[in-house]
């Protein structure tokens, strides 16, 4: 397809592709262009899944058997719907974020474009390019490119992570156009050092999945007219001990960072291994190892206090592992909940409102941080494996609305019963002047 129209072309496939009968749900873009010839993409129709197969093969065709410099940016979300809203179309150009990817494709001597490539877990483009060229990928830092050799005898295979926003970041209009302008001065200095190169974009995961319409059934009208979509929700984890379930967690993200310019993982998108849990009467320890190698650990123990004359359990501490090296977080006095209770808590993080406080001395781990969203965790008390118990929430009941609600009317309060008191206490006179009378006369004198 023709370099000045790549980009256009690809968000008319995002707009279209919405009418495709694909069978993932979970896909993520991808954008080449490169200075030197590429060939051209197999044509397919609107709404067309590419599988790895698909792309492996193209990819085969489009480095050949010499040697190549793939630039891969990969950021860390990416769906065809981030074109769509922060590309500027539609007359809005001079508003969009891709401002300098659009240059770039229009002045490339060939790009190609696929708008759906099929994603799972498994699936990697990382590991697709490494097999194609046979080298291992290599992460460039952006400011640190300019004084790196790039052989272009032989493979590279170039990996500039981008990171992409999130609830607690900047927007992500300032995030994409920050990513734009990053991939500009990649390119520019590989033109200075008149390195050959392909370069790649596209996402680790989609930042958006669409789900799948539901197949045609036949139904009352009466009855679809009323029918919402429910959206899928994962399990819980759930540690099941000789006597029954144990442990039981839950919570729509689980996020990890390891320094404060680093991406955040979220664990909760893959399935851990709890071979190393454990739970008795008294202690539950509750392990989730992932495939990455990340270890995430939650230790929590029960005791009876008198004074409520009941069983409380309590999140003592968080470690978070990688690559041998352990990160230890003790749970705050906030975190704690009846015995036969779940406890739950919108925000837990280790950063801001801390209910995780870090408590290792090892300087490489200061800069970790956990960040859980809508969390919900029970170590002792469960009765069967598919629900918690009543939460106990850590939210207080007098929050700072209700604490300006009480002030404000207290203060209203006070106003109203003093004017009441200072209009009770107005009294009217009880002598009058007589106008039949004579009038008061005051004498003058000189």
């Amino acid at each position: 397809m023709a370099a000045a129209g790549s980009l256009m072309l690809f968000l008319t496939f995002s707009l279209f592709s919405c009418f495709g009968t694909g069978s993932s749900t979970a896909q993520v873009p991808l954008l080449m262009w490169s200075a030197e010839g590429l060939p051209p993409a197999p044509s397919s129709p609107a709404g067309h899944v590419t599988s790895d197969e698909q792309l492996g093969s193209y990819l085969t065709s489009a480095f050949g058997s010499g040697a190549h410099t793939v630039l891969l940016f990969l950021q860390d979300k990416l769906s065809k719907d981030d074109f769509t809203a922060f590309a500027g179309v539609f007359g809005n150009e001079q508003d969009g974020v891709f401002r300098n990817l659009k240059a770039l494709l229009r002045s490339s001597a060939s790009s190609v474009t696929f708008p759906s490539l099929a994603w799972s877990p498994s699936t990697s483009t990382v590991a697709l390019l490494e097999e194609r060229l046979g080298v291992s990928p290599a992460p460039v830092d952006v400011d640190a490119l300019s004084r790196v050799d790039v052989d272009a005898s032989v493979s590279n295979l170039l990996v500039i992570n981008l990171p992409y926003c999130t609830s607690w970041q900047k927007s992500c209009r300032e995030v994409l156009r920050n990513n734009d302008e990053m991939i500009a001065k990649v390119v520019s200095t590989m033109e200075d050092k008149k390195a050959p190169y392909i370069a790649m974009y596209t996402g680790g995961r989609p930042s958006r999945v669409m789900s799948e319409p539901a197949p045609a059934v036949e139904r009352p009208v009466a009855r679809s007219l009323l029918q919402a979509a429910i959206p899928e929700v994962r399990p819980p984890v759930v540690f099941n001990a000789s006597g029954g379930p144990c442990i039981m967690l839950w919570a729509r993200n689980l996020n990890v960072s390891f320094s404060p310019s680093a991406n955040w993982t979220d664990l909760a998108v893959d399935t851990p291994s709890l071979t190393e849990s454990m739970c008795n009467s008294t202690n539950s320890l509750l392990v989730l190892s992932y495939p990455s190698g990340i270890t995430l650990s939650f230790s929590m123990s029960q005791r009876f206090y008198p004074v409520s004359a009941r069983n409380w359990f309590t999140l003592d501490s968080v470690q978070l592992q990688s690559d041998g090296v352990t990160a230890s977080f003790v749970g705050s006095r906030a975190i704690y909940a009846p015995a036969e209770y779940s406890f739950h808590c919108q925000s837990v993080s280790s950063f801001r409102d801390a209910l995780l406080v870090p408590n290792s001395t090892n300087r490489n781990v200061s800069d970790w941080r956990l960040n859980f969203i809508d969390f919900q965790i029970q170590g002792f008390g469960l009765t069967n494996g598919t629900n918690f118990s009543y939460a106990s929430d850590c939210a207080g009941f007098f929050t700072p609305g209700i604490w300006m609600g009480l002030l404000t009317s207290l203060l209203m309060l006070y106003i109203f019963v003093y004017g009441l008191h200072m209009i009770m206490q107005l009294n009217a006179t009880d002598r009058f002047d007589d106008p039949k009378g004579p009038s008061i006369s005051v004498s003058q004198s000189e």
